[in-house]
């Protein structure tokens, strides 16, 4: 049930100002601080399934889901009851173990483009080490990104990235050496002729392109028809390499992930968030002549102590296991369509220009009445609307991403009431913007 009571938030405010005086901002990743949207963040103390409790004990139905891993729900029992038989083997070997190969062989045989693939970390490691890859086996320096597409904080991607630079206002980062990201060439997604242009522009010099196939970290913004197989189309031409970030898309707009969905496989893919079902995990993999250039078996080095670990491989396992049950994906487009449309609904309905959509369990809507197709159209929305829009829901039990650049995201533990609930909230909070 979401409370109607007033939002008490005393004991958030207490852990977050003495939170501010160790750690950077307060937070350990910055669009958790609330900065686009205003106000304190909550401080959460518990999750279980489609709902929150802050430390004040006020509850939420959650459309974060841990940013994108908790698809089937928080602290799912299943996965639970697979972490807690596998901590009694313990919690990390720094040596090969059979759950690496299961995972492997269940993500090989999900996702398209995967011949072989490389457990790591996090998002941002997996770029990092796809990146390197990249320039290892086509021997050429640069490559193309796109203005919006976050691919983690690594130097070389932090030019004009999405996420938390965006919220943050940030066009770059200090700290940067431009020697970092001199190789680095940026186009606007969607735009298959820009993206061209440098392809003509650096005969022989690019290695490859990296995208969101489905953009995440500029809002949510969808490829415009023939966009995905047209770059896939290029990259042939011009002999380069064509990547895939689905640390989002992956198994959450398909079980294949983007890839699946739109039919263009590339030649390589990074992952994240779900296949570790919670835990921190990254991987990355591909076509098995360009992945056999990684260390032990060639030249390219990357490395990782907890790479593989042992309860992050484990919550994967399980997590991979339900999502691969009848009816799943097909519950989680209709529940997500039915939360976007009512959403977008109750915007119109009380006089307010928004614009958004769905693909399967990830959605997105902007306060704007243009269709936004780039960062740039992103950037045109009306920010400090969302920010009174987010609070107002917040108040109202609903918690959203807290900033106009991050999709939201549905889980198999939401149910109709919780659809229903969220789309009166977002009726009450907007008749009163």
């Amino acid at each position: 049930m979401v409370s109607t009571a007033p939002l008490k938030t005393s004991k958030s405010e207490e852990i977050f100002s003495a939170a501010q005086h160790l750690m950077p901002g307060g937070v350990s990743s910055p669009v958790r601080a609330f900065k686009s949207v205003g106000g304190q963040p909550i401080v959460f103390d518990r999750v279980k399934g489609a709902y929150i409790w802050d430390v004040d004990n006020n509850q939420y139905i959650d459309y974060v889901g841990t940013w994108g891993p908790a698809i089937c729900g928080h602290a799912h029992p299943e996965v639970l009851q697979a972490l807690s038989a596998a901590l009694e083997k313990g919690t990390s070997f720094g040596a090969p173990c059979y759950l690496e190969n299961v995972l492997a062989e269940m993500v090989i045989n999900a996702v398209p483009s995967i011949e072989m693939v490389r457990f790591v970390n996090s998002g941002t490691e997996a770029c990092m080490a796809v990146l390197r890859l990249m320039r290892a086996f086509t021997g050429r320096d640069k490559i193309i990104k796109f203005e919006g597409n976050y691919h983690g904080h690594a130097d070389m991607f932090l030019v004009k990235a999405g996420s938390g630079v965006a919220t943050l206002g940030l066009p770059d980062s200090p700290g940067v050496p431009k020697a970092a990201t001199q190789s680095t060439l940026t186009a606007p997604y969607n735009d298959l002729e820009a993206v061209k242009k440098l392809f003509e522009e650096n005969p022989g010099e690019i290695s490859g392109v990296i995208l969101e196939p489905v953009v995440g970290n500029s809002g949510f913004v969808t490829p415009d028809a023939g966009f995905l197989e047209g770059l896939r189309e290029l990259t042939r031409e011009y002999d380069a390499l064509l990547v895939f970030d689905e640390v989002m898309t992956g198994f959450r707009i398909a079980y294949g992930g983007a890839q699946e969905k739109f039919g263009v496989t590339p030649d390589l893919t990074t992952l994240g968030k779900i296949i570790g079902g919670g835990l921190p995990v990254g991987a990355y993999g591909g076509r098995r002549d360009i992945m056999e250039m990684i260390a032990p078996a060639g030249p390219v080095y990357q490395a990782g102590t907890l790479s593989g670990n042992p309860l992050a491989m484990t919550a994967g396992i399980k997590t991979l296991e339900i999502l691969q049950r009848p009816g799943t994906y097909e519950q989680l487009e209709t529940m997500t369509h039915k939360l976007i449309t009512g959403l977008l609904a109750a915007a119109h309905e009380t006089g307010h220009a928004a614009t958004g959509g769905n693909i399967s369990a990830m959605f997105g809507m902007f306060f704007t009445d243009k269709d936004v197709h780039s960062y740039d159209d992103a950037k045109g929305a009306d920010t400090e609307k969302f920010s009174r829009f987010h609070r107002g829901m917040l108040e109202a039990g609903i918690y959203l991403a807290p900033s106009q650049y991050e999709a939201g995201f549905m889980s198999l533990a939401h149910t109709d009431e919780d659809i229903e609930k969220t789309i009166a909230a977002a009726c009450q909070v907007l008749s009163n913007l």
